[in-house]
């Protein structure tokens, strides 16, 4: 048959018509060659092959790679077609080697077509194809069902074993593949997720194979998740009864999901579940992705148990394969057409039920243990003393501290130098009557310093006292309502108390010292909640120091959720992420709660406790911001255990007033103590206030016994910033960006109007904000990276110097590029991972950002019932997004000028590059990571759960030289120059990148200044001359001024005297002086920057439609977002 087609046009001119499925077939003729001979398939050989049967090229637009792959795919089909009969006489393991012998052959997909793309056309790869196939146990009278056959690999593994087939593809291309492939087999174009209603009337399949897409529909343009319960119910409902369904799926779509569990439940009831097992990523290598997917085997046959066998693990195919060898056979019912088929005869010729014995990962339990007793316990005693202030604010803006109120016996002063903030200094707590009972030790040995108890008396002290009034709490635990007098089921609130000291002054420590003071009174149940999984270890080494057993903290991890907790004492530790987690209507808070019992007196330590910030809804500046689920949960066992003694411990507890909503038991709302009616009547208030009223509030509250916030003095801490003047040509790279920025920006408005989001006004808002609020984004994180970047030459330099000196060298950074490196690691098969060719600049995350953000879809604008004119998508007849040609142009322009600028490597690869893994620390959140070879040759190197703990352990024994820490390691460790480490050296601490949380920044710091050191480190940050970073600084430093007055009573000491009050650009000043250079520049009084030029330079609009100057002007934030994506006037 030829490939083209002659027909007559109206005038009579000969068009040539292409036959797209024989094309595909005449190349894949010729490709077959190839494998038969055991030869690599080429791209240039396809190439050559698509040209000449397409007749031309893809550069002229005759095919696409996707096109080629399919040919590829179909040139598979045509091997099995000759040698697949011989190979399934082999054994299983046999066959399966070599399939994926022959899938090595071909070549890996790169290249995907938007139609691939939008309804994620992945064909099952041979070996999958060839278990799936094995699992469903085919018979030669079985009619197969494949409802989204791709190009047939599915199918042609099922005819191999002389089944009878139906097809059903909606793709056209593929649809006209099958029919060239499978002449004469029933095939359908129709969406499988209603293949059953499509197919009403037609004969019942007793097979169905099928790959359907994960989370694509054909009219749904976002991701939709349900297309793969769909399409399996659908089918599942048309196969006959006694049949078998073998599906495969992403791995997410699991029986111990709890999103999915309920669906297969509901499966479960009226058919029989056998196996459901995850697959290795790896197998899907040559398809251009490692996406982890499932294997699911049902029989239509009824269950006999509500057990639901699945492997959570993804396992390689042999394993599957063994699996797969145990499953039972299908029914022996027989009979000569399926649809005949029914549940009555089934029911009694069905094989007796039998399920594949999966193995399963559970840790055990060990059985409570009753803790040693703890000897020698006293009752400390203490000196009440009078405190007089002295007479205001000094100069300094730190105090050396010691306790105020008290002087206990025999107790050793801290450690390391405490100092407190100067405004703190000023106000005394009250005099204390409480008195905890601890061993003797504690004080002798000095296991707790002065400052350390002291903490521990005044907790006790808030511990003794009740919040004003009665409240009633519903069985959510999530609303608390002011009770009437005599009330039934009313509670009172124990008060909490804050422990804001700073890193290094030993928090854990005067956690561990409370809860021992209660240990010691018989109430020996404790809840200790942090941050991180890694934290355990911190815990049990601040318990044992103070005499306790590791045995007493229990991980809340090793216990199954929903079963009951079986330690009638102890030390429950959690994470917030663990706190926070439910499933099939059991949750960690109930387990929790029961354990505790309602009656629960013991203390709650809420560790790290600002990971529970915005714990309320609230207005950001792009609508409402919903509350944080950690912060929600946490309010929740507050609530749900009113007598808890709850300890706030953190140095960064809040960096805006919102982020204290969680602190309830502070009874600053509600309470009467206070003049906030409510927790929301709070927040504005203060909010309102600014960092004056911030203040107070810390003030107020150490005044009244509720909170401390201590330091490590920072006497003897350097701060030398290393400030790097950017190269010429850094400068020009630096620029080039700016332009293409400015270019960016440019045309995302031309998009936008070329879309019909926007015009002569914005018709679709959503579409618009969702398109500039990623832009901005992205801008901001490129810009960061790109500068991060820049610095690194001149810190490499900095640091060999350390080196050189003898000096121990810290590196503080945020971003790791963890996610652009999983995406970039996709796209490679796992077997070229030892030589790679990878880009991994921050540039790539502007590609990703204008391949999946950037405005291309055609909207059309119509009147609303409001008679206002708006927009809303296009779509096709298939229910594709109908795509602007302009936009796309504007895109793929864009693009081209990003891929022609130089490349700027990060900074955590530059510097792992330059000093090599041997001398350098890593201690991120990074799974895998890519390393140089001495010859250059770039690898993936995987890190296992423990390296973060092995990596800070060569540093501290000075094995490694530098340590670089991201937020994964910003919390609880500690990198200082311990008195108790091998390297003692002096460190310098650089921080090379701030990010945006100014508690992080801050969390960072401390860890290479804290207490017991040899020395106190010197704290470097690392600055450039480009006016575009003081945005960065700016922001940080806004945060730290309401860090500081949140948490140290005084606005300038949250930065520690890093940053001053100059680097914050977001001050009332600032705002002034920009509507003063805003009025300027619109009345054109300021000639270095016409209005034109202005307007045409930020993308900003000054002038109202009227012709005016606008009343509201863009924000200052939006202002300095804009300079730094200029060019050199903004530079120093």
């Amino acid at each position: 048959m030829v490939s083209l087609i002659a027909t007559q046009g109206t005038l009579f001119d000969l068009e040539t018509v292409l036959d797209y499925g024989q094309s595909i077939l005449n190349v894949a003729q010729e490709l077959t060659k190839s494998l038969i001979e055991k030869r690599t398939i080429g791209t240039k050989t396809i190439q050559s092959q698509m040209n000449r049967h397409f007749h031309g090229t893809a550069a002229e637009g005759a095919w696409q790679w996707k096109d080629a792959y399919e040919a590829v795919e179909v040139a598979q089909i045509l091997y099995l077609r000759q040698k697949g009969y011989k190979l399934l006489l082999e054994s299983p393991l046999t066959v399966l080697l070599e399939l994926e012998k022959l899938v090595a052959l071909c070549p890996t997909h790169t290249r995907r077509s938007e139609e691939s793309v939008q309804l994620q056309q992945f064909s099952t790869p041979l070996p999958l194809a060839y278990l799936v196939a094995k699992a469903a146990f085919i018979k030669a009278d079985d009619l197969i069902l494949e409802p989204s056959a791709g190009t047939g690999l599915l199918a042609q593994m099922a005819k191999l074993h002389s089944a009878s087939l139906m097809l059903n593809e909606l793709a056209p291309d593929r649809s006209k593949i099958l029919r060239r492939l499978f002449p004469g087999t029933p095939l359908f174009s129709v969406n499988a997720e209603q293949i059953n209603d499509y197919l009403v009337g037609k004969t019942q399949p007793s097979v169905v194979l099928m790959n359907p897409p994960f989370s694509s529909s054909p009219k749904i343009n976002s991701r939709n998740p349900d297309a793969t319960k769909r399409h399996i119910n659908s089918a599942l409902q048309r196969l006959a009864d006694g049949g078998r369904l073998v599906t495969i799926t992403a791995n997410w779509f699991s029986p111990n999901n709890p999103t999915w569990r309920e669906t297969f439940v509901k499966w479960h009831s009226e058919a029989r579940v056998l196996m459901s097992v995850g697959v290795n990523g790896k197998v899907y290598s040559k398809h251009g992705t490692q996406i982890d997917t499932r294997i699911t085997v049902i029989d239509k046959v009824p269950a006999d148990s509500s057990e639901i066998p699945c492997i959570t693990e993804t396992l390689d195919l042999p394993e599957i394969l063994a699996l797969i060898q145990q499953l039972p056979g299908r029914s022996s019912l027989t009979l000569p057409q399926a649809s005949q088929w029914n549940a009555a005869t089934i029911k009694a010729a069905v094989v007796p039920a039998k399920v594949v014995k999966l193995p399963t990962k559970r840790t055990a339990i060990a059985k409570p243990e009753s803790s040693a007793e703890i000897s020698d316990v006293v009752v400390l005693e203490y000196e009440v003393i009078e405190w007089t202030a002295s007479e205001g604010l000094k100069d300094t803006l730190y105090e050396t501290y010691r306790p105020q109120r008290i002087r206990i016996k025999d107790a050793l002063p801290h450690p390391s130098l405490l100092c407190e903030s100067a405004a703190l200094a000023l106000v005394s707590p009250p005099a204390p009557t409480y008195k905890p009972h601890l061993p003797s030790n504690i004080i002798t040995q000095g296991l707790l310093s002065e400052a350390q108890l002291e903490s521990v008396i005044y907790a006790g002290q808030a511990h003794c006292e009740f919040l004003s009034g009665s409240y009633i709490v519903d069985d959510s635990w999530d609303n608390v309502t002011v009770a009437a007098t005599g009330e039934e089921n009313a509670v009172k609130f124990r008060r909490g108390w804050f422990l804001g000291d700073g890193t290094g002054a030993g928090k854990g420590r005067q956690c561990a010292g409370i809860i021992l003071d209660n240990w010691c009174q018989k109430r020996r149940q404790a809840i200790w909640v942090s941050k991180s999984s890694a934290l355990i270890e911190d815990a049990r080494r601040d318990w044992c120091a103070l005499g306790g057993s590791e045995k007493d903290i229990i991980d809340l991890s090793n216990i199954k959720l929903g079963d009951p907790i079986p330690f009638t004492q102890g030390i429950l530790f959690c994470t917030y992420s663990t706190l926070r987690s439910q499933k099939n209507g059991k949750s960690r808070l109930k387990q929790i709660v029961e354990w505790a019992g309602k009656d629960f007196e013991g203390v709650i330590s809420f560790d790290e406790c600002h990971s529970m910030g915005n714990a309320m809804a609230q207005e950001g500046t792009l609508g409402m911001v919903a509350a944080s689920q950690q912060g929600i949960v946490g309010l929740r066992l507050q609530n749900a255990l009113a007598k808890a003694r709850v300890i706030y411990v953190s140095a960064t507890g809040a960096t805006k007033v919102s982020n204290l909503s969680y602190a309830n038991r502070l009874g600053l709302w509600q309470t009467g103590d206070f003049p906030f009616t409510n927790r929301e009547d709070f927040v504005e208030s203060i909010s309102v206030g600014g960092i004056a009223a911030m203040e107070v509030v810390a003030r107020d509250l150490k005044a009244l016994g509720l909170y401390l916030a201590r330091s490590l003095s920072f006497d003897g801490v350097e701060y030398d910033t290393l400030e790097i003047e950017l190269t010429k040509t850094q400068e020009r790279i630096y620029n080039s960006y700016a332009d293409a920025f400015q270019i960016i920006h440019n045309n995302l408005y031309k998009a936008l109007e070329a879309c019909n989001i926007t015009g002569a006004k914005t018709y679709n808002r959503a579409a618009k904000m969702s398109a500039m609020s990623q832009f901005e984004s992205h801008k901001q994180r490129f810009f960061n990276h790109l500068l991060t970047g820049m610095k690194c030459p001149m810190l490499i330099k900095a640091i060999e110097q350390d080196i050189a000196l003898g000096l121990a060298v810290v590196i503080q950074i945020v971003s790791t590029n963890e996610e652009l490196l999983k995406r970039r690691l996709d796209e490679v098969p796992a077997s070229e991972w030892k030589d790679l060719n990878l880009d991994l600049t921050p540039r790539e995350y502007v590609m990703d950002y204008l391949m999946s953000a950037f405005p291309v879809h055609l909207h059309c604008i119509h009147s609303g019932v409001d008679g206002e004119e708006k927009s809303e998508p296009v779509f096709d007849a298939d229910g594709s997004p109908v795509i602007s040609i302009e936009a796309v142009a504007l895109r793929d322009g864009l693009v081209d000028k990003l891929a022609s600028l130089d490349p700027i490597p990060g900074a955590l690869e530059q510097l792992l590059w330059h000093f090599g893994n041997k001398q350098v620390a890593e201690v991120t959140g990074r799974s895998k990571r890519v390393l140089k070879d001495d010859s250059g040759r770039l690898f993936v190197d995987s890190r296992g759960s423990g390296a973060n703990i092995a990596e800070t352990a060569a540093f501290m024994q000075g094995d490694k030289q530098i340590l670089i820490f991201s937020d994964a390691g910003g919390t609880g460790r500690s990198y200082h120059a311990d008195l108790n480490a091998v390297n003692r050296r002096l460190r310098s601490h650089y921080l090379l990148e701030a990010g945006w949380r100014a508690d992080n920044a801050i969390q960072g710091l401390g860890r290479s200044h804290r207490t017991n050191q040899a020395s106190a480190p010197v704290f470097r940050p690392v600055t450039t001359n480009v006016i575009g970073e003081r945005r960065f600084i700016s922001t940080i430093a806004r945060r730290l001024d309401s860090l500081g007055a949140l948490t140290r009573g005084q606005r300038q000491t949250g930065g520690n005297g890093i940053f001053e009050a100059k680097d914050n650009l977001e001050s009332n000043y600032a705002e002034y002086a920009l509507y003063e250079l805003f009025k300027q520049i619109f009345q054109g009084r300021f000639y270095e920057v016409p209005l034109g030029k202005f307007e045409q330079m930020t993308g900003l609009s000054l002038t109202s439609h009227e012709g005016g100057m606008k009343i509201d002007l863009p924000p200052l934030r939006q202002f300095l977002n804009r300079l730094r994506e200029q060019r050199d006037f903004v530079r120093c």
